[in-house]
């Protein structure tokens, strides 16, 4: 029975671990023997991390009573020790013990899941409108409400200055503001895509002929990175996302740029990324 007693000590062990776990976090992209999750940067993202903590908390206690379960089983009632086994067939409290108890837990888990899918998709009132669309291999993004396109395109690493990720790094990140809700549609034109940012709990796939959207609001500033999460061909790992958070000043000033500044010709990036 001491293994029962030690077990307080394990759970309070894996519980610390859990919440230390931001400390071995990247921010807005991995970080080298990353084992947890990234930096949460939304609402979303929060929960999401606090849900898989809790529920690791409640694996880790299953684990360790079935383990230490069976640990007192053989020893306690190994054939050394009872000569003769025990002819008892049933017993009333234990069987509703293991199926009431299960019940309780799996209620336990559904009421924060349940909560956490309700936040995913009650989308609220967008302060800005973003359109997502997949190629291959390359995102293009269109505020709607501004009349701004352009074309994301990854950043070969010749080209790569000084504190640039390889391989998660595009020419012309997506701007968005700090603490405002953003609605992203996400769409494909050729094949499916998965628009999928860690820090913003974001993983969404790009269906063509299909329009699907998802939301983020993210509390920081800052550089955050994703890549394409679904296997859409040759060149799947060289599509990444890259969004930049800017303050509400800085976002005015990019959209004044933007909309002054004259039309870029990206045929020639754009036909070197669909080779």
């Amino acid at each position: 029975m001491a293994i029962f007693n030690r077990m307080p000590m394990f759970v309070s062990g894996a519980a610390i671990l859990a919440a230390g776990s931001p400390a071995l976090a990247g921010e807005g992209q991995p970080s080298p023997w990353q084992i947890t999750f990234q930096n949460a940067a939304t609402p979303i993202m929060v929960q999401i991390t606090s849900f898989h903590t809790f529920v690791t908390v409640i694996i880790t206690v299953i684990a360790l009573f079935v383990m230490g379960l069976l640990i007192y089983v053989m020893v306690y009632f190994n054939e050394k020790r009872h000569p003769q086994p025990s002819r008892t067939t049933h017993n009333t409290i234990l069987e509703v013990a293991w199926t009431v108890i299960p019940v309780l837990i799996l209620v336990a888990i559904a009421i924060p899941s349940f909560r956490l899918l309700f936040a995913q998709y009650d989308f609220p009132k967008a302060d800005l409108t973003v359109t997502a669309t997949g190629s291959q291999w390359y995102w293009t993004y269109e505020y709607p409400d501004h009349g701004i396109t352009f074309a994301s395109i990854i950043v070969q690493d010749a080209d790569l200055k000084p504190g640039q990720p390889r391989l998660l790094t595009v020419d012309h990140e997506l701007v968005v503001p700090v603490n405002k809700n953003v609605i992203v549609q996400v769409k494909a034109n050729d094949v499916i895509h998965d628009w999928a940012v860690p820090s913003f709990g974001i993983k969404l796939d790009a269906v063509p002929g299909r329009l699907q959207r998802t939301w983020f609001r993210a509390e920081r500033t800052g550089m955050f990175y994703g890549q394409c999460s679904e296997l859409c061909g040759r060149n799947h790992a060289f599509m990444p996302i890259a969004i930049h958070v800017v303050s509400d000043e800085e976002f005015a000033d990019w959209l004044a740029k933007q909309k002054s500044s004259a039309s870029r010709d990206e045929a020639g990036k754009v036909a070197t990324a669909e080779k």
